[in-house]
């Protein structure tokens, strides 16, 4: 029987288990990145195993997400991120060289490789035949560490593409068809990979917006094939000798095979507040827009750009419109300067920003008041934009583009022009003199550390039994983004004890306060959660900060992949509810216990938990691997790494 593109890879990357879906396996990691805003605790991470030297065959760590230094300590974080690559044999991208996706896709992604990040859009260089996964910062430390990466062995999804796409429809539209036939839950365990014949019409650019916009279906990751389209990038890229073909064989089999029809898609809209809430652009025209946000990790590259640049040529953005520019790394900006692309961009009223993430994570661009805003990138989570009653759209670069120019949300076949072709150039220019390359052990000097950097906290064993109080109940759908925010706050990312005091800020200001109150009375903190616990971002701190005010367990509909792992990793049970109508029957400030358990834990089958307001008992489940219960048992990976 033939093997499809993920069974080929991670059998050739395979260090234990079996590739049976469902099962645990652990594979060998080729590369690493990190961004500032999750690098840091991983760095901080992979210090307290004394390892004097990354194991991987490349670690990068890229500086993107915070580089509005307003006080001092994201600037303090940057020049700790940097002499620690320094000290541990990593690539450093210094901040203005572009968005960590983005610039690894251009410069390091290989076909065939494995690639896990500490962010959640880690799977955009998918869109170059690699397995790229999104993970929590320990996990990458482990990796950096030389230590396998553990995950379910996926279900593989076969997405058969077949026609072309019509003018004025793009790649982006493609990926939020998508989101509408998957949605955002109950997506856990799975890859999708792409195939059929429409595949060979996506240029690399267009297969990596579709694979980094996956992350918001809950996959582990997605994938296409390397093939010509993606010999021809990496020729622009001036690096051909990182080709190999990888193709699935021809009697490869799948869990399911979904068809999608590209010329049957048209212009698409994710409408407020969530990836999933699709709707036609047609359905939405004329609601008049305040800002259209065009770049992100998602829709950043040359192709995008010059596509919008050649749209807005001789046109000037509508007066109630903010035209914003982010363009995805340096190399885009410096191609359509040489271009001319740049220039015919800011005639049109384009507002220049930086070459970093800024206003994907809420840390500029806020929309107004009750604003309506257009962007290309990922996520449209409620005050994601620093805004909490704006309402922000996910679409095309030519939807955005067609908004600029009318003022109100517009489908752009409407635009009543001719749409403009842009082809990927052969070669494009390349300046790699914004990395900091390794340099000899001998020779890598001291690490720098500011008065905002401090350990990571490492939790307790998990005692023989919890009494605690369910502090907070929460609803479908809680992302990371609603458990710690980003934005403004991101910059306490390395100051654990004062990033605490935000968690749950936008849905109970007053959680972290009774937290920590019931944590010094010797009770445990038990969050109650809906459907698609820890959605979005792959931001640890969301289970690092919850353990540092006491949070022992969060009991939940259903739980995402990378909030589940992280959980783990610091020693607070991830349970689920064996029957989720026992949801309904608990309130917050109920007194919960657990006892024995421990014994539980280990026992691997459902166990009672005591409601003891209510009188009543329920039943919930823990997903654990013999190692993660090793690691619950421990109090998290730390301590499991600490006893070896």
């Amino acid at each position: 029987m033939g093997q499809n593109i993920v069974e080929k890879i991670l059998a050739a990357h395979l260090v234990s288990g079996k590739l049976a879906a469902g099962s645990e396996i652990g594979i060998r990691i080729d590369q690493t990145l990190t961004q500032d805003a999750t690098g840091t605790m991983a760095y901080l991470q992979f210090e307290a195993m004394r390892i004097p030297r990354v194991q991987t065959e490349l670690s990068v760590s890229y500086i993107d997400h915070n580089t509005i230094q307003i006080g001092f300590e994201n600037a303090d974080d940057h020049l700790y991120l940097q002499s620690a690559a320094r000290t541990f044999g990593v690539v450093l991208s210094r901040a203005g060289n572009g968005i960590c996706h983005q610039v690894h896709l251009e410069r390091f992604g290989k076909p065939g490789k494995t690639l896990i990040g500490s962010d959640s859009h880690t799977p955009t260089c998918g869109g170059l035949g690699m397995i790229a996964v999104g993970a929590g910062g320990l996990d990458v430390a482990l990796a950096m560490a030389g230590e396998p990466f553990y995950l379910t062995c996926p279900a593989v999804v076969k997405i058969e593409l077949k026609g072309k796409l019509s003018p004025w429809v793009s790649a982006k539209d493609v990926i939020l068809k998508v989101l509408e036939l998957f949605t955002t839950k109950g997506n856990v365990g799975k890859i999708f990979e792409y195939g059929g014949p429409g595949v060979q019409t996506l240029s690399v650019p267009e297969r990596a917006t579709i694979t980094n916009m996956g992350a918001e279906c809950g996959v582990t990751t997605s994938i296409f094939p390397s093939d010509e389209m993606t010999r021809h990038f990496l020729r622009a890229q001036r690096r051909e000798a990182d080709y190999k073909e990888l193709l699935a064989d021809a009697d490869a089999t799948y869990s399911d095979v979904v068809e999608v029809d590209l010329s049957a898609i048209e212009p698409l809209a994710a409408k407020p507040h969530s990836p999933d809430n699709i709707g036609t652009v047609k359905s939405i025209e004329g609601l008049p827009v305040g800002q259209v946000c065009l770049g992100s990790c998602t829709n950043s590259s040359y192709k995008d750009l010059v596509t919008v640049a050649k749209i807005l040529k001789g046109r000037v953005a509508h007066a109630g419109v903010s035209f914003i520019l982010a363009p995805g790394s340096r190399q885009v900006l410096d191609n359509l300067a040489r271009d001319g692309y740049l220039a015919d961009l800011i005639a049109s009223g384009a507002r220049l920003m930086e070459n970093a993430c800024g206003f994907c994570i809420g840390n500029s661009q806020s929309p107004a008041s009750g604003g309506v805003s257009l962007r290309t990138s990922n996520r449209n989570f409620l005050g994601r934009s620093g805004t909490m009653d704006a309402d922000v759209y996910l679409v095309s670069p030519e939807t955005a583009a067609a908004a600029v120019i009318t003022g109100k949300i517009t489908d752009p076949r409407d635009l009543n022009m001719p749409h403009p072709q842009v082809d990927m150039p052969d070669l494009l220019a390349i300046d790699d003199s914004m990395f900091l390359w390794p340099v000899p052990a001998s020779t890598k000097g001291e690490i720098v550390r500011g008065p905002n950097i401090g350990a990571p906290p490492v939790n307790t064993p998990l005692p023989d039994s919890i009494a605690g109080v369910a502090t907070i109940k929460v609803g479908d759908k809680i992302t990371t983004d609603h458990i710690i925010p980003a934005g403004a706050r991101m910059k306490y990312r390395s100051n654990i004890p004062k990033y605490s005091e935000f968690v749950f800020e936008n849905v109970d200001a007053s959680f972290a306060s009774r937290a920590l109150d019931l944590k010094n009375q010797g009770l445990s903190n038990i969050i109650v959660a809906g459907l698609s616990y820890g959605q979005g971002s792959s931001r640890e701190h969301a289970a690092i900060c919850p353990m540092y005010l006491g949070v022992r367990a969060v009991i939940a509909k259903s739980l995402e992949r990378i909030h589940a792992a992280n959980l783990i990793n610091f020693g607070i049970l991830p349970l689920t509810f064996a029957n989720e109508t026992d949801y309904d029957a608990i309130d917050a400030g109920d007194a919960i216990c657990i006892e024995n358990a421990r014994r539980a834990i280990e026992s691997g089958k459902p166990f009672d938990v005591i409601n003891k307001t209510k009188a009543r008992i329920f039943q919930v489940t823990c997903s654990a691997s013999t190692r993660q219960v090793s690691m619950l048992l421990a109090g998290g990976a730390l301590n499991v790494r600490g006893n070896t």
